[in-house]
């Protein structure tokens, strides 16, 4: 699904644009954002991708008006973030990294809190409070002092404050941190809900899965710079045909296979010491297989599987952002600007 098609199955319309053009942030000798473009439609989900340190934060920062960019233009439902960071203000909600919510308060008396704050008044801010609550889960705990809730539910309650406003666009940076994998579901269904009656979600993760799931379009920042953009099954294509995954028994002969397997496939081996792997993706899947567990067993090296399997986002991700230490290529006019 496209995203124009993807936002006309989303009833609501509430959702706003967003359109950042030419984006600029340097914080001393270091560059966050080095001519960042990109734009998400109404009530679609962009993903927004990229290693610790590629500019994620910054754009979110820049977005939510907490931070004036050196360069560039952004704007929310057409209001400028710098101009007219006020009105910007009024049309966003901020789910952070960490949950910002007071633990000597109750969960109803935080979400009361933001909506009064918000400029609602205390009749008002009471029902808003009740229907986010409902919304959440959280009627049942909604009267319990938060230090008395899991993380789970924390992270429920913080989301909630950034609704309370019932913001047209959703700022979620990294919002699943930490969360177990049940409630890491029960916040994708919510977000579904969400985008489904018409909000616009940014999304920032570290979990592939997530933005696979949740995104109608991804971006990919690397150095600051987009370095890919495009639909989940789009980003995949880019790997090509299938993928040889190696898992190595010891982390130390992860770099050996990585060196093994050079030459053999459609593109260049990737390795990931996290899992002691090595993906390489092929487009001949039977020789490229055959060929690998021959070399593999010449050289001695102990591996605990060997298999085919159709590209991940996890693939993608790496093979775009392979070397710690590389300079990105210059971004070609397709990649640098994102049509979400």
């Amino acid at each position: 699904m496209n995203a124009d098609s993807a936002a006309a199955a989303r009833p609501g319309g509430r959702g706003v644009r967003v359109v950042v053009e030419g984006l600029a942030k340097s914080f001393g000798p270091t560059v966050a954002l080095a001519g960042v473009d990109l734009e998400v439609q109404p009530s679609t989900v962009l993903g927004l991708l990229g290693r610790n340190g590629a500019g994620k934060s910054t754009l979110v920062r820049v977005l939510s008006t907490l931070l004036v960019p050196d360069a560039g233009k952004a704007s929310v439902g057409g209001i400028d973030v710098v101009h007219e960071a006020q009105r910007v203000r009024s049309l966003i909600g901020l789910a952070g990294q960490a949950a910002a919510v007071d633990g000597t308060l109750t969960g109803r008396e935080n979400l009361e809190l933001v909506a009064r704050l918000y400029g609602l008044g205390r009749s008002q801010a009471r029902s808003r409070a009740d229907e986010v609550l409902e919304r959440l889960g959280l009627v049942d705990a909604g009267g319990r002092l938060v230090f008395t809730y899991s993380g789970g539910m924390r992270r429920r309650l913080d989301l909630g404050a950034s609704l309370v406003g019932r913001p047209g666009l959703l700022i979620m940076d990294e919002p699943t941190t930490g969360l177990d994998p049940r409630s890491r579901v029960e916040l994708w269904r919510f977000v579904d809900d969400l985008v489904r009656e018409g909000t616009t979600v940014l999304l920032t993760t570290q979990y592939l899965e997530e933005a696979d799931r949740l995104a109608d379009r991804i971006v990919v920042l690397e150095h600051g710079r987009v370095v890919a953009a495009g639909t989940p099954a789009e980003l995949k294509e880019r790997i090509g045909g299938d993928v040889l995954e190696v898992r190595a028994r010891d982390e130390l002969d992860v770099e050996r296979l990585r060196g093994l397997l050079s030459g053999l496939g459609s593109g260049e081996p990737v390795a990931d010491p996290r899992w002691q792997r090595v993906t390489l993706p092929t487009a001949d899947r039977m020789s490229t297989l055959l060929t690998a567990a021959q070399r593999i067993a010449e050289s001695g090296i102990a591996v605990e599987d060997l298999g085919l399997r159709r590209p991940s986002l996890d693939d993608v991700f790496l093979t775009l952002t392979l070397g710690e230490d590389e300079q990105p290529a210059a971004p070609s006019a397709s990649s640098q600007r994102a049509l979400a």
